[in-house]
């Protein structure tokens, strides 16, 4: 799509199945990050992929914006329903232009709280650094799973991280709906050299294409 910006993407993936080398409750990783996990809940495991994911972005791309995107936790769809994602963010700006960007291209998005200083405790740990599951299910899980991943960058990181749960809205009931494609064109349009992606975007347009090239470009191809 012509992006300006040096853009990479990073597949956190992992065989989830039963073998001799599987996590057990009670044992004790050393993440990418350095920080070490005590296993409480053998079901909570992706998060442990993609707290090294973005460890990584940050450590060996040295990345200044970073977005995980993933389907982490099924209390989404609950905490803000099957049509929009959610949203957490150490950034408001990020936060409205998230919100902004799923109105214009249709994946639709809301915010979750974000307040390290009173949730990060619910992965309070006697041996490790902290748990991989929250002690308190009733407290925001979806909020405090994506502080899970972001205390692997550090709270204290100046950049941006912005954290997106999509497990409701990508199916529609046993069908794929693509959600998420439309959505990353149009936050991160603005660092595209593409006139429509411009367009949509809410974090601004280069503005080197005449309007009316860009209105050209609207009716013969559509984000959405």
């Amino acid at each position: 799509q012509g992006f300006k910006d040096n853009l990479h993407a990073v597949f956190c993936l992992a065989e989830n199945a039963v073998g001799p080398g599987a996590t057990r409750p009670d044992d004790i990783h050393v993440l990418y990050s350095g920080k070490t996990v005590e296993i409480n809940n053998t079901d909570a495991e992706g998060r442990l992929i993609l707290a090294d994911g973005v460890a990584y972005a940050c450590k060996d791309l040295g990345a200044d914006i970073i977005l995980d995107m993933a389907t982490l936790t099924g209390a989404q769809g609950i905490a803000t329903g099957k049509y929009h994602a959610a949203v957490l963010t150490n950034n408001e700006e990020w936060e409205k232009a998230c919100v902004k960007a799923g109105r214009n291209c249709g994946d639709l998005v809301h915010p979750l709280v974000y307040c390290p200083e009173l949730h990060f405790s619910e992965f309070t740990s006697a041996v490790a650094d902290m748990k991989n599951s929250v002690a308190d299910r009733d407290n925001t899980p979806s909020s405090c799973a994506g502080l899970f991943i972001a205390s692997h960058i550090g709270f204290d990181w100046p950049g941006v991280w912005v954290h997106v749960d999509i497990a409701a809205p990508v199916h529609a009931g046993e069908r794929a709906t693509g959600y998420g494609v439309a959505l990353l064109l149009s936050l991160f349009g603005g660092a595209s050299e593409d006139p429509l992606l411009n367009l949509v975007s809410p974090l601004g347009c280069n503005g080197d294409s005449p309007p009316e090239e860009m209105e050209r470009d609207s009716k013969r191809r559509r984000l959405v």
